[in-house]
């Protein structure tokens, strides 16, 4: 016969016992978590600052942000703008998200080879093993005003779960809005920091085609044998992501892992692959995980910037040099998001295996 289908969500996770957890859960011993590892010393950055301009809190802004992304891709900005109730909202919404029978949530469900719906490690994947101990939803925003649907997050909601999503739609709308300015503010700084002209980055990604997600990762009995998510670079170009009071985040810097503390009041921030091409590999997309624990639920927002489905990811020309030669050829954003999709389990190795795969196909 057949081995049963795993069926487990965030509401039955006390099925398992400590020494029970399903072998598609546990992880090799040499990837293994470390539950308790350093703080990473990380800048907080005074965005509100560096946008009014002053000549000292810019220059410090875009040296701080220069000397962590040549070294590990990761930051915080702090003064950041965004009205703290969207982010109350959207964890308001978030909690009654994953408080759903499953069967509801189930109604969104994510199929095999798309970004965008509702996903469980739990209860099917394309994968057989060193499965993350969550749940996500995801969702696509598009910056893009020339699209027909520029309220695509709500009309997404009424579609698929009906009217009474509405609101629901609209509470990710307007965060997804929020995110996307923040996101194009952070452009200016990460191109000044770069010495390309303030405003270059910031155009490049103003009809931004991005990925919304919500993370939601269920205490585990026994946390030190699984992963809330596994090693790997965002392959996306910039991660804006609010976190809880949990502690959760690990980001490998030098060959050791190191967590990211908490904070409320900030967004952190990291490099993705794809920025990392825009920059001619300058600025690094960091090897980061999640690790769960037994007691509490950790939840996460992340907002994944991406370009807009008809811009070719070339660095500046001013980012190429003798001392620094091109390394990547052109791509586009959707055909790396299919790679991750239908051929390839992001990791560590992602753009890499990508661009291998694009020189075997010809393109």
């Amino acid at each position: 016969m057949p081995p049963e289908p795993l069926f487990f969500n965030a509401s039955v996770t006390n099925q398992f016992e400590s020494n029970n957890i399903p072998s598609e859960f546990i992880w090799p011993d040499h990837e293994k978590p470390c539950l308790h590892p350093p703080e990473l010393a990380i800048p907080p950055i005074d965005l509100g600052g560096f946008l009014s301009g002053d000549s000292d809190t810019v220059s410090r802004a875009s040296q701080l942000v220069n000397d962590a992304c040549r070294k590990h891709g990761f930051f915080l900005v702090v003064n950041h703008g965004v009205d703290f109730r969207f982010i109350a909202k959207a964890r308001e919404y978030m909690d009654l998200f994953f408080g759903m029978h499953f069967f509801e949530k189930q109604r969104l469900q994510r199929k095999i080879g798309e970004h965008c719906g509702y996903a469980s490690s739990f209860t099917g994947s394309r994968f057989s093993s060193k499965l993350p101990w969550k749940e996500t939803l995801s969702f696509q925003y598009s910056a893009d005003h020339r699209c027909q649907h520029s309220n695509i997050v709500e009309d997404y909601f009424v579609k698929r779960m009906g009217e009474d999503f509405r609101q629901f739609g609209r509470v990710y709308q307007e965060y997804c809005e929020a995110m996307s300015k923040l996101a194009l503010e952070i452009m200016e700084l990460l191109g000044l920091s770069l010495g390309v002209e303030r405003s270059y980055f910031r155009d490049f990604f103003q009809g931004n085609d991005s990925i919304m997600r919500l993370n939601y990762y269920p205490p585990c009995p026994n946390p030190n044998l699984t992963l809330g998510i596994g090693p790997h670079c965002d392959t996306t170009s910039l991660t804006i992501l609010h976190q809880d009071q949990v502690y959760g985040l690990q980001v490998l810097v030098d060959e050791k892992w190191y967590s990211i503390a908490p904070n409320p009041n900030a967004f952190v921030i990291n490099i993705g692959d794809t920025f990392m091409a825009l920059s001619n590999g300058i600025y690094k997309s960091c090897v980061h995980r999640a690790v769960v624990n037994s007691k509490t639920v950790r939840k996460s927002l992340a907002f994944f910037l991406c370009p807009g489905k008809d811009k070719v990811v070339r660095p500046p020309s001013s980012l190429v040099n003798p001392r620094n030669p091109r390394m990547y050829p052109d791509f586009t954003w959707p055909t790396l998001l299919e790679f991750t999709q239908k051929h390839y389990q992001a990791d560590k190795k992602t753009l890499d295996a990508f661009l291998n795969w694009v020189h075997q196909q010809g393109m």
